[in-house]
């Protein structure tokens, strides 16, 4: 069984953590389910194990917290579906690169639900859409904003961390960092996408893509 929790209000970022690490324990002592639990952060940045100090655009906005899961500088803030999904891989083929793929799948295929077209690119981890209405790129190529940040670690073969939708997140907040270390590329949500969808629907969508694309090996 996967147990989904979902918390109203803002959720202290270390609190967050230090109950993922418990939980992450209790499911490799096989003491505890799995666990999706979706949630919202006060303003506040990340940095992951690749973050680079030259990419904090402005340190002294937001406090920052080390994260100690993969990627770069990643923010949280109100308006953010925050997604800590705490999942035993050993029933779901031990490959962490195949199970962050699954992660945008399931981001994909959520936001879908909303006639919106999210897509992977193979150089860089997250969720993004083309912006056919601005501006193409230096190199020819379509604009594109980023819409989900994705950043896990693995402990026993039991992942966390997980996912960041922009639902509704004052995307300004975003000038703080060079987000997930990719420049030449903006950050985008449903709603300045024109789709006005609420946590709450976020949350049925998330919850219906999920047994399609993360169910466990046999």
């Amino acid at each position: 069984m996967v147990e989904w929790r979902i918390s109203e209000g803002l959720q202290s970022y270390e609190e967050a953590l230090a109950w993922q690490e418990a939980r992450v324990a209790s499911i490799s002592a096989n003491e505890a389910d799995e666990c999706v639990w979706l949630l919202e952060h006060p303003p506040l940045l990340t940095a992951g194990t690749s973050a680079k100090r030259s990419d904090l655009l402005n340190p002294d906005r937001f406090p920052v917290h080390t994260a100690r899961r993969g990627g770069q500088y990643t923010y949280h803030g109100p308006g953010q579906r925050i997604v800590y999904a705490m999942l035993d891989l050993s029933q779901r083929g031990r490959d962490v690169r195949a199970y962050v793929r699954s992660l945008e799948d399931w981001v994909i295929m959520a936001l879908a639900e909303f006639g919106i077209k999210g897509e992977r690119r193979s150089d860089r981890v997250g969720v993004w859409v083309v912006r056919p209405d601005r501006p193409r790129l230096p190199d020819g190529k379509p604009a594109e904003d980023k819409i989900a940040a994705i950043g896990v670690r693995v402990r026993r073969w039991v992942a966390y961390h997980g996912i960041a939708i922009n639902v509704e997140p004052d995307l300004s907040h975003y000038n703080t960092i060079v987000p997930c270390g990719v420049r030449d590329y903006g950050v985008t949500s449903l709603v300045d996408l024109g789709v006005p969808v609420g946590m709450h629907d976020m949350d049925i969508a998330l919850k219906m893509a999920f047994e399609q694309v993360l169910k466990k090996a046999g």
